[in-house]
């Protein structure tokens, strides 16, 4: 049986007694913790690895707390952030808002609430990103798929037998359809990484689907990659 991922959170704070204060407490909850100790790492870390939550120190070394949640947010819209902060004024939780943060909490705070709001964060999250799954069968362009058998019938009416990831990247394509899926999110959701070691993998994937599916593998209708983003099911 497959165990359940633990939720991943990125935990940004150079504060080093607070931080390992509260890498502990996430840790119980049974949270995975990867710690960063300035705004650099921070960015390094959201680009290279896929986090449930990341909660962000505002006052942190190299680049603040604010201008790394609006990097982020310029590649990533999906991941929850959690802004904790010294500064209590409303213009301050404002502006952490406006830059792209979910939730902005301040210090000192209640470890409690904290842990309650993390908690509401990532189910929302989560929540968010189940779209409406579709049946057993998909029909398009004079292809048919099943995806219980794991089996397709292309429009040239060749029947091809499917592997478990390509069964699984196509339905995650298709419950998306018409919209870009991070290169991240794939790998997570198909192959369970939490560290990614290529996007070759998913390249070679696609260039399949385009043989099978597609009238001419070159000029796709169906399946696209979206340059530095992720790739994307479109239907008309």
């Amino acid at each position: 049986m497959e165990q359940t991922k633990k939720p991943s959170i990125l935990l940004v704070e150079d504060e080093e007694n607070l931080h390992e204060t509260l890498k502990m407490n996430l840790e119980l909850e049974g949270y995975e913790v990867t710690s960063a100790y300035d705004g650099a790492a921070a960015m390094k870390a959201s680009q290279n690895e896929y986090f449930d939550l990341i909660i962000l120190d505002v006052m942190i070394p190299e680049i603040d707390g604010i201008n790394v949640t609006q990097n982020i947010r310029l590649t990533n819209d999906e991941v929850p952030i959690l802004i904790l902060s010294a500064k209590n004024t409303s213009s301050d939780k404002i502006l952490g808002l406006k830059k792209g943060a979910d939730d902005y909490m301040t210090k000192p705070f209640d470890l409690e609430e904290l842990l309650l709001r993390i908690q509401k964060l990532i189910n929302k999250s989560k929540k968010l990103q189940e779209k409406t799954t579709i049946g057993e069968t998909y029909d398009f362009g004079g292809n048919s798929i099943d995806f219980k058998a794991q089996e397709a019938k292309t429009l040239r009416g060749e029947k091809l037998q499917l592997s478990k990831k390509e069964v699984m990247l196509l339905k995650l394509l298709i419950e998306n359809k018409n919209e870009v899926v991070p290169r991240e999110k794939i790998l997570q959701s198909v192959w369970g990484y939490n560290v990614y070691p290529t996007t070759r993998t998913i390249d070679n994937f696609i260039l399949n689907f385009r043989k099978y599916f597609e009238e001419d593998s070159r000029t796709p209708k169906f399946f696209h990659s979206v340059r530095g983003v992720g790739y994307k099911y479109t239907e008309v």
